[in-house]
């Protein structure tokens, strides 16, 4: 976090992958991101390892067939006092529900639209898993004609610029060193470079950020062409304004030639593709996502929902086009995102818009338009494990649910929020989602806290 804006993890983490069943299959994988040295021990005491989810399988890992739905009026006088914290400030939007039959447990002007920060990334990731399947790949290719190179950009937000036998940005990512490779074994002579940009539409920085937002640790101008999340160079701090430009200068470094020219442009009706690479799975680049709330990885994907659903892929065509996917499953968002990460103080959504996505998610929301939603489950922090949430979730009484609450989190100036899973005390999954908007704009860890609190009640629910 810079500020108060989103926090960043500039962390590397070591990825400890077990599988996860898709939507169809109906229950949630135990998927696992642990920090390097990291272990399940704090501060002398055992996190419990993170839970299977309920699914619509029965099995003895997920909800017992004969747990009941909690009551709304149990669930209410249980969060009554946690409700109340004085760190959530003056007003908390909030939804919970039954994650199998859909019943409203708790509301508080669910149903209104507000500042759902990083928690939007929820509906950037079902969206892109709705129009792609979750092994879908996107290419990043170079082009040549004559001496010029065209770097075409497929939209691959993890491409990486890091030298042969170096670490980028991102595991698994595509190497720009491996295009630079093909093209010497070609024995092409580059007199330019061009980065080729027309897969996205629009300004490359929206103007619904703050100007403090790019470029900065979290935010970067978004482009077709780019490389390690928009770093001009993999361990970069802050990322870049021009992106595109800087992978392409990263191109000639790697071609050995540092000082060739770069320019935006599109390949000549002459040019020859040469080589290409192929990003991560969508898969991975949603687990990156959601796991450290990666804000260009979001807007890139946000821009590949509109591509694939043939509109136009500037920030607000974007954020219309999730919205029109998501109607096909059963979510409606409404008209009021304005990108695909929540960054922008002006987007607005609801909680019951976010909850029903996680209903979609866990399988329990049938749909007639098929979807791979169920991939994003794996992807969420895992309360006390890993991500966003791996610090959170480790003492007082939110220590309770440590390992079991799956949850995507967000913050920006004055807002805090949440929204994921957990289950109460009999076993039955409840979805929940949390936007506590008018809080002290010094006091988001607080916040934060607070918000583990209610759901650590949730949880310790015996609410039948």
């Amino acid at each position: 976090m810079v500020g108060s804006r989103p926090r960043t993890a500039l962390r590397v983490l070591l990825i400890i992958a077990l599988s996860l069943a898709a939507a169809a299959g109906a229950y949630f994988g135990t998927q696992q991101l642990r920090r390097e040295h990291g272990d399940s021990v704090v501060s002398g005491v055992a996190v419990p390892e993170p839970i299977v989810s309920a699914g619509a399988t029965p099995s003895p890992a997920v909800t017992p067939a004969a747990a009941p739905v909690p009551r709304a009026a149990a669930v209410a006088a249980d969060l009554a006092a946690t409700l109340r914290q004085a760190a959530l400030g003056t007003r908390l939007r909030a939804r919970i529900a039954d994650a199998a039959t859909g019943a409203v447990l708790y509301d508080d002007h669910g149903g209104t639209g507000a500042a759902p920060a990083s928690t939007a990334k929820l509906l950037t990731a079902a969206a892109i898993l709705t129009v792609h399947p979750a092994d879908y790949r996107f290419t990043t290719s170079v082009a040549v004609s004559g001496s010029t190179v065209v770097l075409v950009g497929g939209g691959d937000p993890t491409l990486s610029g890091a030298a042969a036998g170096h670490s980028g940005a991102y595991p698994q990512a595509a190497r720009l060193s491996d295009l630079a490779t093909k093209l010497r074994a070609a024995h092409v002579s580059v007199s330019r470079i061009v980065v080729d940009d027309a897969l996205f539409a629009g300004p490359a920085i929206s103007p619904d950020w703050e100007a403090e937002d790019v470029p900065s640790s979290y935010g970067a101008g978004i482009t077709a062409v780019m490389t390690d999340g928009g770093r001009a160079a993999p361990g970069d701090y802050l990322r870049s304004s021009t992106p595109d430009l800087a992978a392409g200068a990263e191109l000639a470094a790697l071609l050995g030639k540092p000082g060739l020219p770069v320019t935006r442009g599109a390949a000549p009706a002459t040019a020859t593709t040469t080589a290409s690479v192929r990003s991560a799975p969508l898969s991975v680049l949603i687990e990156q996502m959601l796991h450290d709330s990666d804000n260009v990885i979001a807007e890139v994907l946000a821009r590949q929902v509109a591509v694939a659903t043939h509109v136009t892929s500037s920030f607000l065509g974007a954020a219309k086009a999730i919205a029109t996917v998501l109607g096909t499953v059963g979510v409606q968002v409404g008209s009021g995102m304005r990108d695909g990460s929540g960054l922008a103080v002006a987007d607005r959504v609801s909680p019951a818009a976010l909850v029903q996505l996680l209903r979609v998610a866990a399988g329990y929301l049938k749909t007639t338009t098929p979807t791979s939603a169920g991939a994003l489950i794996a992807a969420l922090p895992v309360a006390a494990w890993s991500g966003t949430l791996q610090d959170r979730y480790r003492s007082g009484p939110a220590a309770a649910v440590a390992g079991e609450v799956r949850a995507k989190t967000g913050s920006l100036t004055g807002v805090t929020s949440l929204a994921g899973y957990v289950h109460d005390r009999s076993g039955r999954l409840l979805v929940f989602s949390l936007d506590a908007d008018r809080t002290p704009a010094t006091g988001t860890a607080a916040a934060e806290s607070a918000l583990d609190r209610v759901v650590a009640a949730l949880g310790s629910c015996g609410c039948s």
